[in-house]
């Protein structure tokens, strides 16, 4: 049944024609973020093609950037190299410097979990929460769930060269220069993979069939 699964949606979207993030009759981006918002009870999702990118958008779109401090309970290596990279030092949640709010929450899906996305983001507390979305196993894939609308906004202008939609992006007209970061990144997500992770996510939360047999 899974490949039967995976195979009709990959079917369903390559028949369609859209296969790039920047078209506007693309439905899968869409079909994802409203799965994601509902599961997590959170307002904005902003879809990304890495957990980097999406630990990325988290920071941008609270306005931290290179020379800035964050607080996380327990960062791993990788999440502490990526934010050496761009200039942001990583203290420890808890430290005797005393208490800084946290950045962002973080959640890891795979198999094992993913039926228990509502209830591993109903504990975080944090501005955003990074939702890494690789584990389910059709590419690298991440989002960025909020009830910040600012938060939101600049998330998203991050991960499109700083445009917001197709209009800002081809003509280059600016509704609002304050949303657009310094440095622009291309973060989009694919649709392809954006509909198996919802195809995954849907049917994990289903509930496990059970056979009438005796």
């Amino acid at each position: 049944m899974e490949l039967f699964d995976t195979a009709t949606v990959l079917t369903r979207v390559l028949t369609s024609g859209v296969v790039m993030s920047i078209e506007k009759s693309d439905r899968e981006l869409p079909g994802l973020e409203r799965l994601l918002t509902k599961q997590t009870g959170r307002a904005k999702a902003v879809l990304l093609n890495s957990r980097t990118g999406a630990v990325h958008a988290a920071l941008a779109g609270q306005g931290i950037g290179h020379g800035d401090t964050v607080s996380l309970p327990e960062p791993d290596a990788a999440t502490e190299a990526f934010l050496n990279w761009l200039g942001v030092t990583v203290e420890r949640a808890g430290t005797e410097d005393g208490p800084r709010p946290i950045a962002f929450d973080h959640v890891a899906l795979d198999a094992t979990n993913a039926d228990r996305l509502a209830e591993l983001a109903a504990g975080a507390s944090a501005p955003a929460l990074v939702v890494d979305l690789t584990g389910l196993g059709f590419g690298p894939a991440a989002a960025v769930l909020t009830d910040d609308a600012g938060l939101w906004a600049r998330a998203e202008r991050l991960k499109i060269f700083g445009a917001y939609d197709l209009r800002t992006m081809w003509t280059q007209e600016e509704a609002d220069a304050s949303l657009v970061p310094g440095v622009q990144f291309n973060y989009r997500l694919s649709p392809l993979v954006a509909a198996c992770a919802r195809m995954a996510l849907t049917r994990a939360a289903r509930p496990a069939a059970t056979s009438g047999a005796r």
